[in-house]
């Protein structure tokens, strides 16, 4: 058996609707169509794309939410400069930096449930202000 790409990740919560929106904002990925499981969630789809890269599931206490042995998730992004400016204008904490020997844009970032996210830019992005 071989693998060939990641097909998804998901993030736990006891806030669906605040996830949901923290995704669309900041990522814009969109809810779309997901199973009729017997627990409360979303599958969360890039602009335009069948299938979801982002599943939620929901129904669980905050004390439910524990971090297992997964870093971080991580996803390819456009606009460097408008997502700075759109972590710093909502008070979210972040980290800048380039990868070394390919000078990518790697940004950190937390969701509200405490998942770590990272967004890797073009390295001909400019630097945000």
């Amino acid at each position: 058996m071989t693998v060939s790409g990641m097909n998804h990740f998901t993030i736990l919560t006891d806030d669906l609707d605040g996830t949901v929106a923290f995704y669309r904002e900041l990522l814009d990925l969109q809810p779309g169509p997901r199973p009729a499981f017997g627990f409360p969630g979303a599958w969360l789809y890039p602009p335009g794309a069948q299938h979801a890269i982002l599943h939620i599931m929901a129904g669980r206490s905050r004390r439910e939410l524990v971090k297992g042995v997964i870093d971080h998730n991580a996803f390819t992004g456009q606009g460097l400069a408008e997502t700075v400016g759109t972590l710093q204008a909502r008070g979210i904490r972040y980290e800048l930096q380039r990868l070394p020997g390919s000078s990518t844009w790697q940004l950190f970032f937390h969701d509200p449930n405490g998942a770590k996210v990272e967004i890797d830019f073009d390295p001909a992005e400019p630097a945000p202000a």
